[in-house]
C-alpha cells in the first residue's frame, strides 16, 4: 500500500523546490549581468533617446498648461520613465534570436535548469538594467529643473520595475516563438507606436480630443504614467496610484505566467 508523504515532507520538499529556483535564477542572473557589464556601453544608449527628449522636447512645454497638478518636468520625466520601460523591455527578446543562431537554447534545453528560472533570470536582468538607466534620466531630470519627492520617485521605479517584467516576459515568449530577428521587430513596432502615442507618455490624454481620450482608456500603460506622474507629485493614495498599482500588478503576472508556460513549451 502507498504511503502518502506527511505535511511536514511536503513543506521541505516545496521549500527545497523554492531554494533550487531562487538558486537557479541567481545563476541565471549572474551570467546576463556579467554579458551586461561587459558592453556598458549599451546601457548609456539605451537611455540616449529619452534623454534627447528631455533636453530638446521638455523646454517646449515649461510654458503650456498640462492639466496634470504638476510642472512640465513632473509631467514629462515620468512619461519618459515609462517608455524607456517600454521600449528597453519589449525588444529584450532580441537576445533570444541571438541566442538560438549560436546554438546556446538548444544547449540550455538539456541542462536541468529550471524553466522558470531560465525566464526570470533574464527578466530580473533587464530590471537592473532599467533601474540603472532610470537613475540616470531622473539625475538629467533634476538638472533640468524637476522636482520630486524622493519616495515618489522610489514609487516610479517600482512601477517601471513591474512594466519591465511584464513586458520583457512577453517579449522573451515571442522570441520563442519567432525564428528571426526580421520577423521580432515588426511585430515589436507595431505594438509600441500605438500604445506610446494613446498612452499619454509625452503629453497627458487631457489635452487629447474626446474620441481619442476614450480610445486610450482600453490602453494599459496609460494607467501606469498616470500612476507614475501621480508618484512624481505625492499623491501615493490618489485614485490614479491605486488604479495604476492594480494594472501594473495583473500585467506583470500574466505575462510571466505566459512567458514561462513558453519556455516549458519549448523547453529551452
Amino acid at each position: 500500500m502507498a504511503v502518502l508523504p506527511s505535511p511536514r515532507h511536503a513543506a521541505a520538499r516545496k521549500r527545497s523546490g523554492l531554494a533550487v529556483l531562487l538558486a537557479d535564477t541567481r545563476l541565471v542572473l549572474g551570467r546576463y549581468l556579467r554579458q551586461t557589464m561587459r558592453a556598458k556601453v549599451g546601457l548609456v544608449v539605451g537611455v540616449a533617446m529619452p534623454l534627447l527628449v528631455l533636453l530638446f522636447f521638455g523646454p517646449l512645454l515649461t510654458r503650456v498648461p498640462l492639466g496634470t497638478g504638476g510642472d512640465a518636468w513632473q509631467t514629462l520625466v515620468p512619461g519618459l520613465l515609462v517608455q524607456l520601460g517600454m521600449f528597453s523591455a519589449a525588444f529584450a527578446g532580441f537576445s533570444i534570436l541571438i541566442e538560438k543562431q549560436h546554438g546556446v537554447i538548444e544547449r540550455m534545453q538539456v541542462t536541468p535548469v529550471s524553466r522558470l528560472a531560465l525566464l526570470m533570470g533574464r527578466v530580473l536582468c533587464e530590471v537592473v538594467k532599467l533601474l540603472v538607466q532610470s537613475l540616470l534620466l531622473v539625475l538629467a531630470g533634476v538638472a533640468m529643473g524637476l522636482r520630486a519627492p524622493v519616495l515618489g520617485v522610489l514609487i516610479g521605479f517600482l512601477f517601471v520595475a513591474a512594466l519591465t517584467v511584464a513586458l520583457a516576459s512577453l517579449s522573451f515568449a515571442l522570441a520563442m516563438l519567432l525564428k528571426s530577428p526580421e520577423e521580432f521587430a515588426p511585430v515589436v513596432n507595431t505594438f509600441n507606436l500605438p500604445v506610446m502615442l494613446l498612452s499619454g507618455i509625452l503629453l497627458p490624454m487631457a489635452l487629447a480630443p474626446h474620441w481619442l481620450d476614450v480610445v486610450s482608456k482600453f490602453v494599459p500603460l496609460r494607467y501606469l504614467v498616470e500612476a507614475v506622474r501621480a508618484a512624481f507629485l505625492g499623491q501615493y493614495t490618489s485614485t490614479a496610484m491605486i488604479r495604476g498599482a492594480l494594472v501594473a500588478a495583473a500585467l506583470a503576472v500574466v505575462s510571466v505566467f505566459l512567458g514561462a508556460r513558453m519556455f516549458r513549451k519549448a523547453g529551452a
